[in-house]
């Protein structure tokens, strides 16, 4: 029987990574046609692949495709394993807990041997416009530390709740808003302005959290303090990044899988 015009295919490797020094289980979507095509693809990466099934993407992308609302792509999605909380976080310094100290071995690993390694076995198109990169709480924060740093690699980076709280001090050790939030701090100490264009989505049942009192739980006031850096920089709102609040959106892959449409639009609409 023929497969369904729009049917996903669904493909598993797993790398040795010198960088991570373990294996990396990874998860590729492959668009409807993909096998019969000369097609080259536009490619998303997402840190979390493992939850994948949690997220519906196969489903969600199946009826975009359907819909012809997004153009054909390349998903791979990165699993992460037991040292999740040491391989995502900022490269450049870990946590007031230390926590992150192996995200410069996951930032080589995704730049020197994951796109590497897609571009040199999938049908890509290996244009900087076409690679964009996301992920969701520290798996998004970690997408956003290596597309700064690395905007010649990445055009685009989606931050699904992003854990923008990420500091270098704990709240009982003298925290300051200003300048103990390491990804705040970063983007405003960065010499020029990276070439990327941003989308960053708070649910407002994220958390309970509102270590300031004025009202908006941290994972917002988070989200807005870092448009506001960016604004410093020069960003455009609507031009350069844009917001999406979720009305009872909560932390997890249900509330990021719903909104999955109105990323990969965004992400992709010049594609076409």
């Amino acid at each position: 029987m023929p497969l369904d015009p729009f049917t996903i295919t669904s493909h598993s490797v797993t790398l040795n990574s010198h960088s991570l020094e373990r294996l990396v289980s990874l998860t590729f979507l492959l668009p409807p046609g993909y096998e019969s095509s000369t097609q080259l693809y536009a490619t998303l990466y997402l840190n979390d692949g493992q939850d994948f099934e949690r997220l519906r993407l196969q489903e969600t992308l199946e009826k975009l495709y359907q819909k012809n609302q997004v153009p054909g792509l390349l998903v791979v999605g990165i699993h992460a394993n037991e040292r999740r909380l040491s391989e995502y976080g900022t490269a450049h310094q870990p946590d007031y807990k230390g926590r992150g100290d192996r995200a410069e071995a996951h930032t080589q690993f995704v730049l020197h041997e994951l796109v590497p390694y897609v571009e040199k076995h999938f049908r890509v198109n290996k244009e900087l416009q076409s690679r964009v990169y996301a992920g969701f709480s520290l798996g998004g924060l970690s997408a956003l530390d290596v597309c700064w740093n690395h905007a010649d690699v990445f055009s685009k980076v989606g931050v699904f709740s992003g854990a923008l709280w990420w500091r270098s001090r704990a709240y009982d050790e003298g925290y300051d808003d200003a300048n103990d939030r390491i990804m705040h701090v970063q983007i405003r100490n960065t010499i020029g302005k990276p070439a990327l264009k941003f989308w960053f989505e708070a649910g407002t049942d994220d958390e309970k959290d509102d270590r300031n009192n004025n009202g908006i739980i941290d994972a917002i006031d988070d989200t807005y303090d870092l448009m506001y850096e960016l604004e410093r920089k020069g960003y455009i709102r609507e031009t350069d990044f844009t917001y999406l609040q979720v009305e009872g959106g909560q932390h997890n892959p249900e509330t990021w899988g719903a909104i999955m449409p109105a990323f990969l639009q965004w992400a992709f609409n010049d594609q076409f």
